[in-house]
C-alpha cells in the first residue's frame, strides 16, 4: 500500500532492512510484516539482537587469544626486533584513534537525527490526541445538551404550553429534531473505544527516548575520554592509566555490542513498519472504526469522498430547523404565556452553543489535520529515525572494532614498557663510560677517589701512552695542567684523557677483565699516582 501512495514514499534503506531474515527461536522463517503483538515475530527481533552477542564472543576470543600469545609465547627480543613492534604499536594506536573519533562523530549524527525523529514523532502524537480530544469532547457536549438540557427545557414548555395544542405540537417536533441530532452524534466516530490515549503513548515514547538519547550520550563521552586516556598512557608510559584503558575498554566494547544490537532490532522493527504502516493501522482498528473512516483520514485524497459529510448535514439541518420553531414560539406565545420565555431562551442559548461546536466539529472532522499529523510522525520515524538508527548502528559497529585493536595493542605496549624498564634496570652503575653513571657520579661520595681507568692499565696496549709521569719528574707544570683538566670536568676523574677528546679519538673499548683490572687497584698504585686526580 505503501507504494500507491502520492505524499509518502518509504526510503530505501527502510526495504533493505525490511528483507533481512526473520527468524524464530527454531530458525525457522517468520513472515516479516509489522506484528509486534506476534510471538515469532518478537522472536525475530531478539534473534536479530542477539547476533551482536555472536559479535562479542568472537572479540573476547580474539583478545583472549591475543592475551595468551603474548603471555606464554614471550621471548628476550633484541634491539632490531624492538623497533618494529613498537613501531606497530605506535601505528595501531594512531589508526584506532581516528577510527575512534571518526565513530564518535557518526554516533553524534545519529544520536541528534534519531532523537529529532522521535520528537517529530510525538509532537505528532500530542497535536493528534489533541484533534482526537476535540472531536470527543464536541460530540460529548453536543450529545449532553440535546439529551438533558434540552429535554429539561422542553418538559417544562409541555407544563405551560399543555392548554394550546399548536404550541405543544411544535415542542414534539422539536423533540423529533433533537433525537434526529442525538442520532447523527452517535453515528460519528468514538476514537474512546480504540482505549488508546495518544498522549500517553507519546509521554511514554518521550520518557523512554530522553534516556536512550542521554545513554548514547554518555556512551559518546566515554569513548572520547578513553581514546584520550590512551594517548596520554602511551605518550606518558603510564601503566595505571593502561590499567585503566583496559578495564574501561572491555566495558566499552561489551556496551558497543550491546548497543549494536539493539540500535538493529530497533531498525528492523521501525523498518517493517515503515514499508506498510497503512496496512497495519487498519489491522488495529479494524474492530473499533469502520474502514472508510481509516482511508478517510490515512490518504485524505480529493476523490475520498468525506464518510461524516451526510451525518454532519443532517445535523446542521435539524439545528436549524429547531432554531426557527424557537424564534416562532418567541414571537407569538410570550403574549400569552410570559413564563415560557426562561425556557424558550435556554433553548435558543442552548442550540446556538450547539451549532458552534457543530462547525468545530465539521473543522476536526476534516482529513487534513490528522492526516497532517500522520505523515508528519512518519516522516519523524522513517526519514530521520531509522536513519539516525542506521548511523548509531554503524557507530557502534566502528567502536567495537576500534577498541577490539586498543585491547589487542595495549598488552604489547605494557611488554615494551616493562622491556625498557628493564633494559634501564640492568645498565651496571659502575660502568666506568655509562652516561648515566657519569652523571650521578658527582653526587656519590663513594667514588670520590676512584681514578680514570684509562690512566692506569690497558690490555690492548695503550697502558704505557697513558701512563701518567712518574711522582719523580712530575712538575709543577704538569701537576697544574692536571688540575685545570678536573676543574675542567667538573672534578670528575673520569674525564681527564683530553688527549684521546682532542684527538677525537673513540673511548678505548674494554672487557670485564679491564674492569676488574681497574677496580683492583693496589695501594702500591695508590701510592705511585699519589693524590694529584683527587676531588
Amino acid at each position: 500500500m505503501a507504494l500507491v501512495r502520492q505524499d509518502y514514499i518509504a526510503p530505501w534503506w527502510t526495504y533493505w532492512l525490511h528483507n533481512f531474515p526473520h527468524l524464530n527461536f527454531n530458525f525457522q522463517p517468520v513472515d516479516n510484516t509489522f506484528r509486534p503483538e506476534e510471538s515469532n515475530y518478537q522472536q525475530s527481533l531478539i534473534l536479530l539482537a542477539c547476533v551482536s552477542a555472536v559479535g562479542l564472543g568472537l572479540s573476547l576470543l580474539v583478545l583472549a587469544v591475543n592475551l595468551s600469545c603474548l603471555c606464554c609465547c614471550r621471548k628476550e627480543e633484541e634491539e632490531e626486533t624492538k623497533r618494529p613492534d613498537s613501531c606497530c604499536v605506535t601505528w595501531a594506536a594512531v589508526i584506532t584513534g581516528l577510527v575512534i573519533c571518526s565513530a564518535v562523530g557518526v554516533g553524534f549524527y545519529g544520536n541528534s537525527e534519531t532523537n529529532d525523529g522521535v520528537y517529530q514523532l510525538t509532537y505528532s502524537l500530542y497535536n493528534a490526541n489533541q484533534t482526537v480530544g476535540g472531536i470527543d469532547s464536541l460530540v460529548t457536549s453536543s450529545l449532553n445538551s440535546m439529551q438533558v438540557g434540552l429535554d429539561e427545557h422542553l418538559s417544562r414548555l409541555d407544563e405551560i404550553f399543555s392548554t394550546r395544542g399548536d404550541y405543544s405540537q411544535t415542542l414534539r417536533f422539536m423533540r423529533m429534531m433533537a433525537d434526529n441530532i442525538i442520532r447523527q452524534l452517535i453515528t460519528l466516530p468514538d476514537f474512546s473505544r480504540a482505549k488508546v490515549d495518544l498522549g500517553a503513548i507519546a509521554d511514554q515514547t518521550a520518557f523512554v527516548e530522553y534516556y536512550r538519547w542521554l545513554t548514547y550520550l554518555l556512551l559518546l563521552i566515554l569513548d572520547l575520554v578513553i581514546c584520550l586516556a590512551a594517548c596520554v598512557g602511551l605518550a606518558k608510559q603510564s601503566r595505571w592509566l593502561l590499567i585503566s584503558i583496559m578495564v574501561f575498554g572491555v566495558l566499552t566494547l561489551i556496551l558497543s555490542w550491546a548497543s549494536l544490537g539493539a540500535g538493529t532490532a530497533t531498525a528492523v522493527g521501525t523498518s517493517d513498519f515503515c514499508v506498510s504502516p497503512d496496512k497495519f493501522i487498519v489491522n488495529q482498528t479494524r474492530d473499533v472504526i469502520s474502514a472508510d473512516v481509516v482511508h478517510y483520514y490515512l490518504y485524505c485524497t480529493p476523490t475520498l469522498p468525506n464518510p461524516f459529510q451526510q451525518s454532519l448535514t443532517t445535523f446542521q439541518r435539524s439545528l436549524t430547523t429547531m432554531q426557527i420553531q424557537v424564534q416562532g414560539l418567541l414571537q407569538f406565545s410570550l403574549s400569552i404565556f410570559p413564563t415560557a420565555e426562561r425556557d424558550l431562551l435556554g433553548i435558543q442559548r442552548l442550540l446556538n452553543s450547539t451549532e458552534f461546536n457543530l462547525h468545530q466539529l465539521t473543522a476536526l472532522l476534516d482529513c487534513r489535520s490528522l492526516h497532517k499529523d500522520y505523515l508528519d510522525a512518519l516522516l519523524g520515524v522513517c526519514y530521520d529515525g531509522v536513519e539516525g538508527l542506521l548511523y548509531l548502528c554503524l557507530f557502534s559497529l566502528l567502536a567495537a572494532s576500534a577498541f577490539l585493536v586498543m585491547l589487542c595493542a595495549v598488552p604489547r605496549a605494557w611488554t615494551l614498557i616493562s622491556s625498557r624498564d628493564k633494559e634501564y634496570d640492568d645498565i651496571d652503575e659502575e660502568d666506568p663510560f655509562n652516561p648515566q653513571a657519569r652523571r650521578m657520579a658527582p653526587y656519590n661520595p663513594n667514588r670520590a677517589h676512584i681514578h680514570s681507568f684509562v690512566s692506569f692499565s690497558s690490555s690492548l696496549g695503550s697502558q704505557n701512552s697513558l701512563q701518567p709521569p712518574p711522582q719523580a719528574a712530575t712538575s709543577s707544570a704538569t701537576t697544574s695542567e692536571y688540575m685545570n683538566q678536573s676543574m675542567l670536568f667538573g672534578g670528575n676523574p673520569r674525564y681527564e684523557n683530553v688527549p684521546l677528546i682532542g684527538r677525537g679519538s673513540p673511548p678505548p673499548s674494554y672487557s670485564p677483565s679491564m674492569r676488574t683490572t681497574y677496580l683492583s687497584m693496589t695501594e702500591a698504585q695508590i701510592r705511585h699516582f699519589g693524590t694529584d686526580f683527587q676531588t
